[in-house]
């Protein structure tokens, strides 16, 4: 495995300790374990956002469809990130897509974002899946003084280019907003997205796959991956699963030695958090903090949190390159420190979780959706760059639709289209992180 990632991450035998885990019901559904000799159409390697998208939807054009996850569904990011159903997914600049994919694909690449935060209500309404949605919009808040000149210039960028509205709040307005911090000097408040309990979603998802006629195979680690000129053969501990063609919905958790068409293209970093107890009215009120619009500061290395709906506070970051278990407890005190800085009227508050997980990034920094060979029996949807919620949703239905021709990939914004690159000499990617965190450290200070 790449980057940071080490076997302690890889804990498929026990639940992550969250306060989703603590606080989601069961799962519904029977999910047992591939044993023995089975065959499909498709066979799903991941059961989180995009391989339960993909697999509803392939089962709705008459699939037969089978899943194979490691631990249980939404074990690993879909079921242990912040539950930012939002716009996002890409570190890229749109400046910066628009000079490599043009105007047009970088317009429709936003309007697939600002559908798939639609998707993601659309199927909790659709599947009744009680995901704990609350607040509406999101803001980005600025650190530094001179970050909320650059927010103006954003606000006009957005409007014009993209011809969404949003509002310029300063920091008298954050207080009447109910978003307020003393380190923060204004924010940008934009109306699409809301936040959500993902474990809930994602298992809600389970559910309705599982109803749908997709069999889902949990603790059905994949050991091998073989291909023959009838198919590919994956094999697990305990059984084989023969099928025609094959996705590989693993994001930041993709094997690389298992599945190596995805080998020095990926790079996993850590994202991490911490929840509190829930607050008292009056702690609200004192910090100046009574929304529950989700909030993310505007340093590279972000901050990002929520109140949710319980008025506990989640609070998270990126950052750290030791993903071992004796890596924890320092950025658990890290991100501690960062949050009672922020939110200094909460520090006596009780930190009851703390947990971490991986993101995916990618070489060009945009998602890609498609084929990873010529034949296309091998496809992947992968890499949001730590907003998953509801563009992952969206990417595992839209690579279905490409698996059964329902869409052409003219059809798909080219900027997720056009290609899965390699870092270059991927052997040094934790190299790169640890330098980048350097350089964005140093940015954010400035």
């Amino acid at each position: 495995m790449p980057s940071t990632t080490h076997p302690d991450a890889f804990h498929f035998e026990w639940p992550v300790d969250s306060y989703w885990e603590a606080s989601a019901p069961p799962l519904e559904a029977a999910m047992p374990l591939l044993s023995g000799n089975a065959q499909c159409d498709v066979a799903i390697i991941g059961g989180g956002y995009t391989g339960l998208s993909a697999a509803l939807e392939l089962a709705s054009s008459g699939m037969d469809v089978r899943i194979l996850e490691a631990a249980e569904p939404g074990w690993g990011a879909s079921g242990r990130n912040g539950g930012f159903a939002c716009i996002g997914s890409h570190k890229r600049s749109y400046a910066s897509m628009i000079s490599i994919y043009g105007i047009d694909g970088t317009r429709a690449f936003y309007r697939a974002m600002k559908e798939s935060v639609g998707l993601v209500h659309d199927l909790c309404t659709e599947h009744q899946i009680d995901a704990k949605i609350a607040g509406k919009g999101e803001i980005t808040l600025a650190h530094l003084p001179n970050r909320l000149e650059e927010f103006r210039a954003e606000q006009k960028f957005l409007r014009e280019t993209f011809g969404d509205e949003t509002e310029l709040l300063t920091p008298a307005e954050l207080k009447l907003y109910g978003l307020w911090g003393p380190e923060f000097h204004g924010g940008l408040l934009g109306r699409t997205g809301f936040g959500i309990h993902p474990l809930r979603y994602v298992r809600g998802l389970a559910t309705a796959a599982a109803k749908a006629g997709v069999t889902i195979h949990s603790r059905s680690r994949l050991m091998r991956w073989e291909e023959s000129s009838n198919g590919h053969v994956l094999s697990t501990a305990n059984g084989t699963l023969r099928a025609k063609r094959v996705l590989v919905a693993t994001n930041g958790y993709t094997p690389e030695d298992i599945s190596n068409r995805h080998a020095g293209r990926l790079m996993p970093a850590l994202s991490n958090i911490i929840v509190t107890r829930p607050l008292s009215d009056a702690e609200l009120q004192a910090q100046c903090w009574t929304s529950h619009v989700m909030a993310y500061d505007s340093r590279n290395l972000l901050h990002y949190f929520r109140l949710l709906p319980d008025k506990r506070f989640l609070f998270g970051g990126r950052g750290g390159t030791d993903a071992s278990n004796a890596g924890a407890g320092p950025m658990r005190q890290k991100l501690t420190a960062t949050f009672h800085r922020l939110f200094p009227a909460w520090s006596n508050a009780e930190i009851t979780h703390f947990w971490r997980g991986f993101v995916c990034l990618a070489y060009d920094l945009v998602p890609y959706i498609g084929p990873l060979d010529e034949k296309k029996t091998v496809w992947t949807a992968l890499a949001y760059h730590g907003n998953g919620v509801a563009m992952g949703t969206w990417s595992g239905r839209a690579v279905a639709q490409l698996m059964t021709d329902r869409k052409k990939a003219a059809d798909m914004p080219n900027v997720i289209t056009r290609r899965l690159a390699n870092f270059p000499l991927p052997a040094f990617r934790p190299h790169y992180l640890k330098g980048a965190y350097l350089w964005f450290g140093w940015k954010d200070s400035h």
